[in-house]
């Protein structure tokens, strides 16, 4: 039976957005009218999740989630999907002040049904970060293959692990002790869904199946976790991949930044 899109989309709206939990501590989420929005400190990932707004509303509401935010010094993000509503939704955030980042795609695959027979490459082996200097390994990756600052991962990695370990996954594949992969999955009690982030292989290393073999990994885990779903927000890179193992785009999402 091919996947329902329609239906699984609805379900990951209901689960994962309008029932968005805290994705780490310190932080919390609340329905605040028309919107459920995370908050937390600047480090963590502060935000608009879900939203149900129409032409006569969206404008006040855009509104006062900026007065929310920047009352509390934070910069944030709007994460619109592309079949949210209104249609405009995203012309209005930019004419508010946002900044819209690339597009990713929404990919949503079942764990029972992914292609994910392929064995690990030879000269790699997988691990999971438990503890600082797995934490390290899982930064390292994410500077070099996103030529990004990991500050922020590493402080929220090891809060999570703290406080809530069997919340996160956080995987490094090594080859011999040079770490050249890492991804996290995030599981939410009590849903069907887990979610695949920050997956990134550094270059010397992309096109051998690491990266599939830590989709792998993480599916298998999330699996015995009674995860149905896993979803992805895909770059370009890895949309090809997941697609190839059984994955299925049902929506796009853009994040929009205001601040920083």
């Amino acid at each position: 039976m091919d996947l329902d899109h329609a239906a699984v989309l609805a379900l990951y709206d209901r689960e994962m957005r309008e029932g968005a939990r805290p994705d780490g501590p310190g932080t919390r989420v609340e329905r605040a009218g028309a919107v459920v929005r995370q908050t937390g400190d600047a480090h963590g990932w502060n935000g608009v999740v879900w939203s149900d707004l129409d032409e006569a509303t969206a404008d006040r509401v855009i509104g006062e989630q900026i007065a929310h935010f920047t009352g509390l010094g934070l910069d944030f993000e709007w994460k619109l999907y592309a079949h949210d509503r209104p249609a405009d939704l995203g012309a209005r955030l930019t004419a508010a002040g946002f900044r819209a980042e690339p597009e990713e795609t929404l990919l949503i695959g079942e764990t029972g049904r992914l292609a994910l027979d392929a064995g690990t490459p030879d000269g790699i082996r997988i691990v999971q970060a438990t503890d600082a200097a797995g934490v390290e390994l899982v930064v390292r990756v994410h500077e070099s293959a996103f030529g990004t600052d990991g500050s922020r991962l590493r402080h929220r990695l090891l809060a999570r692990l703290a406080a809530d370990p069997d919340t996160v996954v956080a995987v490094v594949a090594l080859a011999g002790d040079e770490p050249v992969s890492s991804a996290r999955m995030e599981l939410v009690p009590g849903s069907r869904f887990a979610g695949l982030w920050g997956g990134g292989t550094v270059e010397a290393w992309r096109g051998r199946g690491v990266y599939r073999a830590l989709v792998a990994h993480r599916a298998r885990v999330a699996a015995a976790h009674g995860c149905r779903y896993l979803q992805v927000d895909a770059s370009p890179m890895s949309r090809p991949i997941l697609e190839r193992v059984g994955f299925h785009a049902l929506s796009t999402t853009t994040p929009y930044l205001y601040g920083g």
